[in-house]
């Protein structure tokens, strides 16, 4: 995996923030939340497979806020990048 150097800005974090204080907030959108308010200003955190696949689910929840399609966005852009494969498959 390559690193991945993007970190949150303040505008996502703000939204992180409502994002986990909102009572009526699900779980998927506070894990991905959490995920990206985490990863504020600090370039070495990367996304888990779990935070990815939360911010996922947040982004295609039609009730999911905002605020929290934000925060999801941001935690998903900060996922550890997969390295080019070097052509190796085979046509058929």
């Amino acid at each position: 995996m390559v690193r991945n150097i993007i970190t949150t800005g303040k505008k996502s974090a703000s939204n992180a923030s409502k994002t986990l204080r909102s009572a009526s907030t699900g779980k998927k959108s506070k894990t991905a939340a959490g995920s990206a308010l985490s990863q504020t200003g600090k370039p070495k955190k990367q996304t888990t497979k779990k935070a990815a696949t939360a911010a996922s689910k947040t982004l295609r929840d039609k009730r999911a806020s905002k605020a929290s399609k934000s925060a999801a966005g941001s935690a998903l852009s900060q996922t550890p990048k997969k390295a080019k494969s070097s052509g190796s498959k085979k046509k058929r």
